[in-house]
């Protein structure tokens, strides 16, 4: 069991039954009456997210959450195959289930699957990752780096906006957070 007073932005937590995930929290002490704390929560199953009060000293429970490093081998109809670089156990993962981030997985690329107990909940990516520009309109000369943008298709079919310079071929260190274009690699 965890205070709610202990909140810390990635936490996981369980309540109701469900695995929650702490996006971010506030404690607010007002004026009059007690103290809570303002929590924004996304569910680990569905991928909702939820704001929830709980009163200040409340107690949850801390979910057991497993963080397991696998490498992407491959598509399987509609099924992602994954590889535990200790073990060589093979999972397979539904497109449902990770569908936004496979606009950032490559093969061969080693992620973070995240588990409670044998129950598989997501993949957990880097901050950022380098891909390769599929298909961009050519840079036009004299375009400033601070011009405008453009849309740039990459290998994994994300399109991002990004500066005029960028040319098809080039390698992009894009954000996973957001997907947005972060600088060349």
């Amino acid at each position: 069991m965890i205070s709610v007073n202990e909140f810390k932005n990635g936490l996981t937590i369980e309540v109701e039954g469900d695995l929650w995930r702490v996006v971010e929290f506030q404690h607010v002490k007002p004026g009059k009456g007690s103290a809570f704390v303002r929590s924004k929560l996304k569910n680990l199953r569905t991928g909702a997210v939820q704001e929830k009060t709980f009163r200040a000293g409340e107690k949850v429970e801390q979910a057991q959450i497993d963080n397991r490093k696998m490498q992407y081998l491959y598509a399987d109809g509609t099924n992602y195959v994954f590889m535990d670089t200790t073990t060589y156990e093979q999972l397979e993962l539904p497109e449902e289930q990770i569908k936004n981030e496979l606009n950032y997985l490559k093969e061969n690329m080693v992620v973070s699957i995240i588990m409670h107990g044998n129950e598989t909940l997501g993949v957990d990516l880097p901050n950022t990752v380098d891909l390769q520009v599929a298909e961009t309109e050519p840079g036009i000369k004299g375009d400033t780096a601070s011009g405008g943008s453009k849309p740039a298709k990459l290998e994994t079919g994300l399109v991002v906006q990004v500066p005029f310079f960028v040319n098809e071929g080039d390698v992009l260190t894009i954000n996973t957070q957001d997907g947005s274009y972060v600088s060349r690699a």
